[in-house]
C-alpha cells in the first residue's frame, strides 16, 4: 500500500491566506468608551486584550497545524460576537478606523482591504478550510488511522469551504474583495476537498480487497468529484485566476478515476466472460486517459507516472481481451459512446462545521448589549443569513439556466447533425434524460410555482425582520423616556442604520428576482411547442439532421464550419 500511495494518490493542500497586523484594541475600546462610558471599557479590558492576542498570533501563523485551527475557530467565535455589538464600517458613529487587509491564497500579490467584520470572517473561514486540508494532507495514509484522519481532515476542509460559500462569501463579495473567497471559489474547492476525500476511501477499498464492482463505484465517485471542480476551474471567475497547472491537475485526476472505474469494472466482467463490454470499457478508458494527457502539461511527475501506469494496465488487459475475442469468443464490441454510464458510490460529505463556529455560549463582551437586543439580533441574523442563503441558491440556478441559453443556439449539435452522427453527445442525453424525469416540459411549470413560493416565503422573512426592527426601536424609545439621560445606551437609529439599509438591498433584489422569474415564465410559454419534443422517448428519434446546400455560392462552407467548430472549442468547451 505504501507503494501504490506514493505513485498514485497525488493530492493538493490549500495555503492558507495572508494578512497583515492591524490594531484591534484601540479602536473597539474608544467605541466602548464613547458610546457606552470608560467604566464598561475597563470592565471590557481583558475581552479586548483577547482579541487582540488572537489577531495577532494568526497574523504570524507560526504555530502548529492543529494549534492553528483551534486558533483559528475561536478567533471565527469571537469575530461572531463582536459582529452583534460593534459597527464595523466608514460612518461616522461606527467603529471606522479598522482596516481588514487580507492577500488572495492563488494570487499573492493581490489583496482587499475592506472595513467588514464578513470580510475578515471570510478570511478566517477560508484559512480554517486551509489547514484542515494541510492537516490531510500531512496524515501518513500508509496506515490506517493515518488514512481516517486524511479523510476526516479532507470533510471538515470541504465543510469549512461549504460554510464560508453559504454564509459568508456573499457579505463580503464585492469589488474590493479577493476570488479566493467568492461564492464559486469556496464551491471549487468544496468539490477538490470532497474528491480527495473520497480518494482516501478508494485507497482503503483497495487495500482491504473489495470486489472489483465496488471499487469501481468508489473510483467514479472520485471523478465525478474532481469533474464538478474541474468543471468550476474552467468559468469565470476562476478560469483567468487560478495557475494552468492546477487546473491541468484536476483534469487530469478527473480523467484517471473515470478511468479507473472503467479498468475495475472491465475486471469484473473478465471473470465474467463478458469479453464485448470488457474491451468497449478499456477503450473508453485508454481515450479517456489519452485525451487527458495532452492537456497535462506541468502537473507533478508522481501524478504522470501514475496515469501512465494505469495506462499501460488497461493496455496490457485490452490487449489480452482483444486476443480472447479474436480467438474464442468472437463477440461483436459495442460502440463506446453505447455504454451506459457506470454507477458511482458517494462515501464522504462535507462535515457540519457550524457547531464549532457557534457563538451562542461565548461570554467575550456580553454586558455591553442588553440581553433582549442581542437575541433580537440574532434572530434577525439568522433570518438575515436565510435570505441570503437562499439567493445564492437561486443565484447559482439562474446562472445555470444563463449556460443552457447558449445552448439554445444550438450550433454543437448543429454541427454533429452535419456530420451525419445518429447519436446525442452524452452529457446532452443526460441532460435530456434528467428533464424528462423531472416531468419533461410539465415540470417546468412546476419549478416555476416552487420559485414564486420561495419568493413568497422570502418576502414574508423581509417583512419579519423589518417589525423586528421596528419593534426595538420602539422600545428603545420607550426606555429613553422611562430613564432620560441615564440611558446612555446608542440611540436605535444610530445601531440599526446598516441593518434597515441591507434590509432595502434585500427588498431591490427580490424585487428583481420577481423580475427575473417573469421572464423565465414568458420563455418557457413562448417555447412550449418546441420544448414538446422532450417528451419523445428515445430523443434520437426526433433529431433533426442537416445535408448540404443544394446550390454552393462560394464553395467555402467546409472552412466556415471548420472555423465555427474551433470557434466553439475554443469558447464553450463544455
Amino acid at each position: 500500500m505504501a507503494a501504490m500511495t506514493a505513485t498514485i494518490n497525488v493530492m493538493l493542500a490549500i495555503h492558507g491566506k495572508k494578512t497583515t497586523p492591524i490594531d484591534l484594541y484601540k479602536p473597539l475600546r474608544h467605541y466602548i468608551a464613547q458610546h457606552y462610558s470608560e467604566r464598561e471599557a475597563q470592565d471590557a479590558e481583558e475581552d479586548l486584550q483577547a482579541v487582540q492576542h488572537m489577531r495577532t498570533d494568526i497574523e504570524r501563523a507560526s504555530d502548529a497545524l492543529e494549534a492553528r485551527r483551534d486558533l483559528l475557530q475561536q478567533y471565527f467565535r469571537a469575530l461572531s460576537v463582536m459582529e452583534s455589538r460593534f459597527p464595523i464600517s466608514n460612518e461616522k458613529e461606527h467603529v471606522n478606523t479598522l482596516y481588514f487587509t487580507w492577500y488572495d491564497a492563488f494570487k499573492p500579490g493581490k489583496k482587499a482591504t475592506q472595513q467588514n467584520i464578513h470580510f475578515e470572517k471570510a478570511a478566517i473561514a477560508f484559512n480554517l478550510g486551509a489547514v484542515q486540508s494541510q492537516i490531510a494532507l500531512a496524515a501518513d495514509r500508509s496506515s490506517p488511522n493515518g488514512l481516517k484522519q486524511a479523510c476526516n481532515s479532507f470533510q471538515f476542509a470541504a465543510g469549512a469551504f461549504s460554510f464560508l460559500r453559504d454564509n459568508i462569501s456573499m457579505k463580503a463579495s464585492g469589488s474590493s474583495s479577493t476570488v479566493d473567497i467568492s461564492v464559486e471559489c469556496a464551491g471549487m474547492l468544496e468539490r477538490l476537498m470532497l474528491a480527495q476525500a473520497q480518494e482516501c476511501f478508494y485507497e482503503k477499498v483497495l487495500v482491504d480487497n473489495k470486489p472489483s464492482s465496488l471499487c469501481s463505484k468508489v473510483a467514479k465517485q472520485v471523478g465525478l468529484y474532481y469533474e464538478e471542480a474541474y468543471a468550476a476551474l474552467i468559468l469565470p471567475p476562476l478560469n483567468q485566476h487560478f495557475d494552468r497547472t492546477w487546473i491541468a491537475h484536476v483534469q487530469l485526476k478527473a480523467a484517471q478515476f473515470h478511468a479507473e472505474a472503467c479498468y475495475r469494472v472491465a475486471l469484473q466482467l473478465h471473470d465474467q466472460e463478458n469479453v464485448a463490454e470488457e474491451i468497449a470499457r478499456l477503450k473508453a478508458a485508454g481515450n479517456m486517459l489519452s485525451e487527458a494527457k495532452k492537456s497535462g502539461k506541468g502537473v507533478v511527475g508522481p501524478l504522470l507516472d501514475a496515469v501512465s501506469k494505469l495506462e499501460a494496465n488497461i493496455n496490457r488487459n485490452l490487449d489480452r481481451a482483444v486476443k480472447e475475442n479474436d480467438r474464442v469468443y468472437l463477440m461483436r464490441i459495442p460502440p463506446v459512446e453505447s455504454l451506459p454510464s457506470l454507477p458511482a458510490a458517494s462515501l464522504v460529505k462535507s462535515a457540519a462545521v457550524g457547531e464549532l463556529l457557534d457563538a451562542s455560549k461565548e461570554k467575550m463582551f456580553a454586558g455591553l448589549v442588553p440581553d433582549s437586543s442581542a437575541k433580537a439580533l440574532s434572530k434577525y441574523t439568522e433570518m438575515l443569513d436565510e435570505v441570503i442563503r437562499v439567493q445564492a441558491e437561486k443565484l447559482q440556478q439562474e446562472s445555470e439556466i444563463a449556460r443552457v441559453k447558449l445552448r439554445e443556439m444550438n450550433l454543437p449539435d448543429s454541427l454533429l447533425s452535419l456530420e451525419g452522427s445518429t447519436s446525442l453527445p452524452e452529457h446532452i442525453r443526460d441532460e435530456v434524460e434528467a428533464v424528462q424525469i423531472d416531468g419533461g416540459p410539465a415540470g417546468f411549470e412546476a419549478e416555476m410555482r416552487q420559485l414564486k413560493d420561495l419568493r413568497r416565503v422570502n418576502e414574508e422573512l423581509l417583512v419579519q425582520t423589518e417589525e423586528i426592527l421596528e419593534e426595538e426601536a420602539r422600545e428603545d424609545a420607550q426606555v429613553r423616556t422611562q430613564f432620560g439621560t441615564r440611558w446612555t445606551r446608542p440611540q436605535s437609529s444610530t445601531l440599526t442604520k446598516s441593518l434597515h439599509d441591507r434590509a432595502n438591498g434585500f427588498a431591490a433584489n427580490l424585487k428583481q428576482a420577481a423580475e427575473s422569474d417573469a421572464r423565465i415564465g414568458r420563455t418557457i410559454r413562448d417555447n412550449a411547442p418546441l420544448m414538446a419534443i422532450l417528451n419523445a422517448r428515445p430523443i434520437e428519434a426526433s433529431l433533426p439532421t442537416l445535408g448540404r446546400p443544394i446550390l454552393s455560392l462560394n464553395q467555402n462552407e467546409d472552412a466556415i464550419v471548420g472555423t465555427l467548430r474551433q470557434k466553439l472549442l475554443c469558447e464553450y468547451p463544455g
